[in-house]
């Protein structure tokens, strides 16, 4: 494949702009349109941005475009969870027992910002902005736009489209109604949303609360987080049903309930938030899904790619990550030199879509984990054996955490059966009172691998790993 041939980029977020930094550095022509305004030079954050947990898959990203140095000046690292008890009292409990592994807490923003900037130091990419995608025609390469300023449409052709236009994909749209080719599609959508609210600094700049950790309010069927930012202030997200539960987004409706609600449920939260009825009626309340589709390209023509080919919810931390991968696994495919364009889109779905539909499960996994299983007395014995065996045999355990989160050269697929399989062997050793968590960890260690393998080749035989 020649590398003068001209690729179009539907969607300039984090993935589209990663995209076309690499492709621009492999010396492709590249063109990306993005429909909103140059987060550069306009806010538009209004209150969706979610902080972004930036960990090892992402920098793997970083690393193969040469920006490592620059994000990591861009970090706040999150060495654990600290829990907040409905009575103010809070305990952390850390993301592995080697010191380190951590999580980062980074500004979309800001992130984005960077990556725009260096694709565009590349005189064989050029950004466009305000323009909408409407449709695009997959069998012809060409792409239907809107000018927000002007109000004209205007096709666009190239010799590939790659859509990283996020979960309200108009290629992927263009999939479904083009009914062209067997096309699969699902999305699913929990009962809760979320709505981004704020704890800002003091007035001298500094956290009001602990800096360098992800702080957790778990209620069991509804909870609050807490993200850091670099100016001191941080993004507090409240994740609740729509209507279920004595309180819930469509029962929320004036300042007196919402305080009520936060005065009983998260009393040190409130003390930090005298912003909290203007954060909460001012930013919006917005869905929570899941988007699974196949195939993700049609001939060599067109690809999706981030979220617009796999959508998750946010609970592991890992929808940029996962992303970011893609650009990784992508390059990697590119490297082979393979015939054509299908061939190579066909080989990057191939490898990469059983890593994606997983991530997602596990992201809902730890939606439940998060708001409710954080609390219970056996999962906090299980997280402190996990911990103590990754400090003292940092070479022989690694929890389905750290596999996801830590393990870069892992896929999600193989994470999370080895994961969910040591989950199972920890809580089932500890239920039939097997292993104590003040016993001898060697030969903790020991029991855990047996059991572990021994529900492994249970499912190799249930035909549940394949």
């Amino acid at each position: 494949m020649k590398k003068q041939q001209n690729i179009l980029i539907i969607g300039a977020g984090l993935c589209g702009s990663l995209l076309a930094l690499r492709l621009g550095q492999r010396g492709y022509n590249v063109s990306v349109f993005e429909m909103r305004p140059d987060l550069r030079k306009v806010d538009i954050s209004a209150g969706r941005s979610i902080n972004l947990a930036f960990s090892d898959r992402g920098n793997k990203a970083m690393k193969l475009v040469g920006l490592e140095d620059q994000v990591k000046a861009l970090c706040i690292p999150m060495h654990g969870r600290m829990i907040h008890d409905a009575h103010g009292n809070t305990f952390q409990s850390n993301y592995s027992g080697r010191t380190h592994e951590f999580i980062n807490s980074i500004s979309r923003g800001e992130l984005n910002a960077l990556l725009l900037d260096e694709a565009e130091k590349h005189e064989n990419v050029k950004i466009y902005f305000n323009k909408k995608c409407k449709s695009v025609d997959f069998e012809n390469t060409t792409a239907l736009f809107k000018d927000y300023k002007s109000k004209d449409e205007f096709l666009e052709d190239a010799d590939v489209i790659i859509a990283t236009d996020g979960a309200g994909s108009a290629l992927r749209k263009s999939y479904y109604l083009g009914k062209k080719f067997l096309f699969s599609f699902s999305q699913a959508y929990l009962t809760h949303g979320y709505k981004e609210l704020s704890i800002l600094p003091k007035d001298n700049g500094d956290f009001k609360i602990y800096k360098n950790a992800l702080h957790i309010w778990p209620r069991g069927s509804f909870m609050l987080i807490a993200l850091p930012n670099l100016d001191g202030s941080f993004t507090v997200t409240l994740f609740l049903s729509y209507d279920e539960g004595t309180y819930n987004f469509n029962n929320l409706t004036n300042d007196e309930r919402v305080l009520e609600f936060f005065s009983k449920e998260f009393p040190d939260a409130l003390a930090v938030m005298p912003n909290l009825l203007e954060d909460f009626f001012t930013n919006p309340t917005a869905p929570l899904g899941t988007i699974k589709c196949s195939p993700w390209h049609y001939k060599g023509n067109t690809l999706l790619m981030g979220d617009a080919a796999h959508a998750i919810v946010p609970f592991y931390g890992q929808g940029m990550n996962a992303s970011f991968e893609d650009v990784v696994e992508f390059d990697a495919v590119l490297d082979e030199n393979l015939s054509s364009w299908e061939a190579t889109f066909k080989t990057f779905e191939k490898r990469r879509k059983k890593d994606t539909d997983a991530i997602a499960d596990l992201a809902i996994d730890n939606f439940h984990e998060m708001k409710g299983h954080v609390n219970q007395a056996i999962f906090q014995e299980k997280r402190k054996l996990e911990m103590a065996l990754e400090k003292q045999f940092p070479k022989d355990y690694t929890s389905k955490y750290a596999l996801v989160t830590f393990n870069e050269d892992i896929g999600y697929r193989e994470a999370m059966l080895r994961g969910r399989a040591q989950d199972k062997a920890i809580l089932n050793l500890l239920a039939d009172k097997k292993i104590d968590i003040n016993g001898d960890l060697k030969t903790i260690l020991e029991q855990v691998k047996q059991e572990t393998e021994a529900i492994l080749e249970d499912d190799r035989i249930a035909g549940l790993n394949q």
